[in-house]
């Protein structure tokens, strides 16, 4: 587990703006890609972002856990819904999503999400 989620995403985030400069075409395709994925459709941005979150668990990504971590807790995710997220994840991934399922609690509630009442 990295020390601090927001720090993971601050130092992600610098590098993807070199790749911004460095690989302009792939990062313009990815950015469409995902604003095109994440607009309201049939699904709501939300439930999408959801989506991503478990994926991210799923594939044990530290990285997708910082970012979407600090999109859910923005977009209004209730405890409720992530955790309802975290068991179709660890549904999908067994244990090792287990694991990180608990990795993104910790993001979600450093990043300001709702923790557990007492």
């Amino acid at each position: 587990m990295t020390a601090s989620y927001k720090e993971l995403a601050s130092q992600i985030g610098g590098k993807l703006k070199e790749f911004n400069k460095d690989i302009p075409e792939t990062m313009q395709g990815f950015m469409q890609m995902s604003k095109a994925t994440h607009a309201d459709g049939a699904l709501s941005a939300k439930h999408k972002e959801l989506i991503a979150m478990a994926i991210g668990i799923a594939a044990r990504c530290q990285g997708c856990l910082a970012f979407h971590a600090q999109t859910c807790v923005k977009m209004g995710v209730t405890r409720a819904e992530f955790e309802e997220m975290i068991q179709v994840a660890v549904y999908m991934g067994g244990g090792p999503s287990l694991m990180t399922a608990a990795e993104a609690l910790i993001a979600y509630e450093e990043c300001g999400g709702e923790k557990a009442s007492a």
